[in-house]
């Protein structure tokens, strides 16, 4: 693991904050500058380590596979605060003041650091594809192609109250990292998906039923790796997506941009659900007409992201293949 660290000053994104952002970050594949760089953000609880052999889409991103190493610089950077490679200084107590829209002025600046200044594709999924959005709508010139996965462009009410409900667990339990990820796994899942994985069964050794020794499992695995902090701070970002952007906003998108753009949903997702963000394709389709949308069909919810690698290779492959052609709807 080979973990780079860039210092960014409030005032280089024109904030006022006291704390200078240390933006951790790996590169994977060709040197910068040697190949089209595309960037993948990573999701709520995930980090920057993207590839290799304990790498969270290393099923996409390697050898000679969907995103190949061998003909891409794939760069990602850590949302500052998650605690990934982080020390104590760089904890965001205040993170209420933190957007999805200034942790994408954190990356475009980091990448002008880095003498990038055009991105092949720029890929998320859930809150990193929301960040895909927010840096599009930034630079909406800056990009050759844009896929945001099961994410949208703008936080739901839907989701705003869970944030709340999350918030409220983390700043008042005894437990609060457990106790709010057990909460998370029922929202990125589905009723489908845990009748299928647990089917209702009983353990009589630790007298709990199977679904709920999971999910203390997953509580317990969290705790061990991500800290209160970083998880307010993840959780908070969530109620930000795109809460400044207007139909105007929207507007001068779609009149400066020439991006492609390919919005994937997941058709069981109560997260980010598929109707919403296909009503939103459509509302764009009319007025730009260089965007197509594909659905991922699952039955596990948010998460499937994370799980239908196959379904993501069929539709991610199109665009890094130039030797195949995968009609998608467009």
């Amino acid at each position: 693991m080979n973990v780079k660290k860039i210092d960014i000053s409030p005032a280089e994104i024109n904030l006022s904050y006291e704390k200078t952002f240390s933006l951790t970050y790996q590169v994977f594949g060709k040197e910068i500058a040697a190949a089209p760089v595309i960037l993948v953000n990573h999701a709520l609880t995930g980090n920057s380590l993207v590839a290799g052999v304990k790498g969270w889409w290393n099923r996409l991103i390697g050898e000679e596979i969907t995103i190949d190493v061998k003909k891409y610089t794939i760069i990602s950077f850590d949302i500052p605060g998650n605690g990934f490679a982080e020390n104590e200084s760089s904890i965001i107590s205040d993170y209420k003041i933190i957007s999805t829209q200034i942790v994408a002025q954190l990356f475009w600046k980091a990448l002008e650091k880095l003498d990038i200044h055009r991105l092949h594709a720029v890929i998320g999924g859930s809150i990193g594809g929301a960040i895909a959005w927010e840096m599009a709508f930034i630079k909406p010139r800056a990009i050759d192609q844009l896929l945001p996965i099961a994410c949208s462009h703008k936080a739901s009410d839907w989701l705003i109250g869970n944030v709340q409900v999350q918030d409220n667990i983390l700043n008042h339990s005894s437990h609060p990292v457990e106790d709010a990820r057990k909460h998370a796994m029922l929202l990125y899942r589905t009723p489908e998906s845990l009748r299928e994985k647990f089917h209702c069964n009983f353990q009589k050794e630790t007298n709990l039923f199977e679904i709920e020794s999971w999910l203390n499992y997953h509580g317990n695995q969290l705790n061990k790796r991500f800290s209160l902090a970083s998880y307010k701070l993840m959780n908070h970002l969530l109620k930000t997506i795109g809460n400044h952007h207007t139909e105007e906003t929207i507007d001068h998108f779609i009149a400066t941009t020439n991006m492609k753009i390919h919005i994937i949903s997941i058709d069981s997702d109560y997260m980010f659900p598929a109707a919403e963000q296909f009503e939103f394709y459509r509302n764009l389709k009319k007025r730009y007409k260089n965007i197509c949308y594909s659905t991922i069909m699952s039955i596990h919810g948010h998460d499937a992201f994370l799980i239908e690698y196959q379904q993501l290779h069929t539709l991610l492959n199109q665009h890094f293949k130039e030797d195949e052609n995968i009609k998608i709807r467009g």
